[in-house]
C-alpha cells in the first residue's frame, strides 16, 4: 500500500484552466475525511487580473443546495515572479470568511506565479442539513489569461488500500 495514499485521497476541483473566465471547481466528497487542504496553482497574470477563490459547502455531488463555508480564517502562499523553490509559505489571517480575495494582498499579486494552501475542517460542515461535499470555486480574474488550478487532499479517518478510496456518499 502507498504510504501516502493510503492516508490521503486527491480530487481534482478546478482542472487546469484560463482563469479569466469564472471556474465553477468540481465537488468532492467529504465522507471520512478528517481534514481538507485545498491547494491552487496559478500563472503569472496581468496587473490588476487579481483572483478571488471561494470555498462553498453542497448537499450532493450535482445540483443540490450550495452555500458558502465561511471558515476560512487563514491561507498560506508561496508567490513570486517565477516560483523556483526558494519561497518561503506565507500565513496570512483573516476575519471568517468563504473568499481568499488577492492572495497575498500584493500590488503585483497578479502578476506573480502563486502556490495557495487553504485547510478546511470537514467537522465545520453542515452536516446535520446535508453538506458532505467540498468545491472551491474561481471568480472571473479579467481579460486577460491566467492559467490555475486547485486539487483537494483528504486526510481519511482510518487507512485504506488506494483503490477503495473513492466515496460519493
Amino acid at each position: 500500500m502507498s504510504e501516502f495514499l493510503g492516508k490521503y485521497d486527491i480530487f481534482p476541483s478546478i482542472i487546469p484552466v484560463d482563469l479569466q473566465t469564472a471556474q465553477t471547481g468540481l465537488r468532492v466528497p467529504i465522507a471520512n475525511a478528517t481534514w481538507a487542504t485545498i491547494v491552487v496553482f496559478k500563472a503569472a497574470g496581468t496587473a490588476g487580473d487579481d483572483p478571488t477563490f471561494d470555498v462553498q459547502q453542497a448537499t450532493a455531488l450535482t445540483g443540490g443546495t450550495i452555500k458558502d463555508l465561511d471558515q476560512v480564517t487563514a491561507y498560506y502562499l508561496k508567490a513570486e515572479a517565477t516560483l523556483e523553490g526558494d519561497e518561503a509559505w506565507t500565513r496570512t489571517t483573516q476575519t471568517a470568511a468563504s473568499e481568499v480575495i488577492d492572495p497575498g494582498g500584493a500590488t503585483t499579486s497578479a502578476e506573480e506565479q502563486q502556490i495557495l494552501v487553504i485547510e478546511v475542517n470537514p467537522a465545520t460542515f453542515d452536516i446535520s442539513g446535508g453538506f458532505k461535499f467540498l468545491s472551491i470555486n474561481c471568480a472571473d480574474t479579467g481579460t486577460n489569461a491566467q492559467l490555475g488550478c486547485a486539487l483537494v487532499i483528504l486526510r481519511r479517518a482510518y487507512a485504506a488500500a488506494p483503490g477503495s478510496l473513492l466515496s460519493t456518499s
